[in-house]
């Protein structure tokens, strides 16, 4: 699906929010998970029997408005914390969670299925951004008769606050993995990935085993708010990099004002495998000398020597202004398929060869001053 950057997106607000705001929803052309959140209320309450839940939320508020007037969040003691939550829930004595939603977010052309999933946690499983959560899928492990699966780690794709702004829901951004047999062309669910089926397939009420949360590699730096960070995604690595830009540009956090530079590249196939266009494109309208996007679609766009447009040839296309924002303190992230970073690396290599400069010699320097984040699966 590709998104519009004029759509306008229904989010949820908490009641207690600033009621100055105008209550609306909004039709669209395009559907994406955030239209589902507008019948939140409704369609929860048929399936769902929590009633906390139930209340929680009106949901109304426009995108559009909320870049204006960012909407507010709870409990702010999240913010107290001096060190991020990390392993509260082991693996043998994980948390129970549920199913809130799940929506697929990717258009009928894209390759693959790709799903925004809700899970609450009732604020019993804080996180920070960039953080991630273990899922334990149910049922045996095959490997370990008698024995649960094996945990799968998922990025976290929102802000400690969750997509209901209140601190008791964590999203994930999950590629339904499925094996296609190379000799018939015909799937063989037997070797379809457990835990990314089991979550793609579950339905509100749901129950999920979480653990963790885990990871200090890409958790957001805050003791600069006017600090550069360059976000670099391959498909549902963009998780991370939505919570950094919800908590930069959506969400009035009284503790972090950002006002650096958000440079974003997402590599996907098309324009129909784009994840959370309409929130990005949202942010390069309202925030345009905080915010920039780059899109790399290797199945639509060409690069400068005419074959397929991957986003280590975007990096190439703005390298110049990469390095000089890397001298001067900028942080780099990269989020993403593991075979996404040798392109990457070369791609850096030739840069600084270019330039007179030893790779090697920089990336240490990177390492050194921690402004090198990498987190790939």
């Amino acid at each position: 699906m590709a998104y519009s950057a004029l759509s306008q997106v229904p989010v949820a607000v908490p009641i207690n929010c600033d009621t100055s705001l105008t209550r609306s929803v909004f039709k669209s052309n395009h559907v994406s998970f955030h239209d589902k959140l507008s019948t939140f209320g409704s369609s929860l309450d048929s399936k769902f029997t929590n009633s906390r839940l139930r209340n929680r939320f009106v949901v109304c508020m426009s995108v559009q408005q909320a870049s204006k007037s960012k909407v507010g969040v709870s409990p702010i003691s999240l913010e107290n914390a001096k060190e991020p939550p990390l392993h509260l829930y082991k693996n043998k004595e994980p948390y129970t969670g549920t199913i809130v939603s799940v929506e697929r977010v990717v258009g009928p052309k894209a390759p693959g299925e790709t799903c925004h999933i809700v899970i609450d946690h009732g604020g019993n499983v804080p996180y920070w951004e960039g953080q991630s959560y273990g899922i334990i899928p149910p049922g045996e492990n095959p490997k370990k008769p008698g024995n649960p699966h094996n945990v799968r780690l998922y990025s976290i794709a929102s802000t400690r606050y969750g997509d209901f702004f209140d601190g008791k829901t964590a999203s994930f951004c999950v590629r339904r993995a499925v094996y296609y047999d190379p000799e018939t062309g015909k799937e063989d669910p037997s070797k379809n990935g457990v835990c990314s089926n089991f979550l793609c397939d579950s339905k509100p009420g749901d129950k999920v085993q979480i653990a963790g949360p885990s990871g200090k590699i890409m958790l957001l730096p805050e003791d600069n708010p006017n600090a550069t960070h360059i976000m670099i995604a391959t498909g549902t690595g963009v998780a991370p990099y939505r919570g950094y830009l919800r908590r930069m540009f959506m969400e009035a956090v009284p503790t972090y004002k950002f006002g650096g530079l958000a440079w974003l590249f997402l590599g996907v196939a098309n324009s129909d495998s784009l994840l959370y266009d309409d929130e990005f494109s949202k942010y390069l309208k309202d925030y345009p000398d905080h915010f920039r996007y780059d899109r790399a679609l290797s199945r639509e766009q060409k690069n400068k020597s005419g074959g397929k447009m991957y986003v280590q040839d975007k990096i190439e296309e703005y390298s110049d202004e990469i390095f000089k924002l890397l001298d001067k303190g900028a942080h780099i992230y990269f989020c993403g398929l593991k075979g996404m970073m040798p392109g990457i690396q070369e791609t850096l290599k030739k840069v600084a060869e270019q330039r007179g400069e030893s790779w090697d010699v920089k990336l240490s320097q990177l390492k050194k001053n921690k402004q090198w984040h990498v987190e790939v699966y």
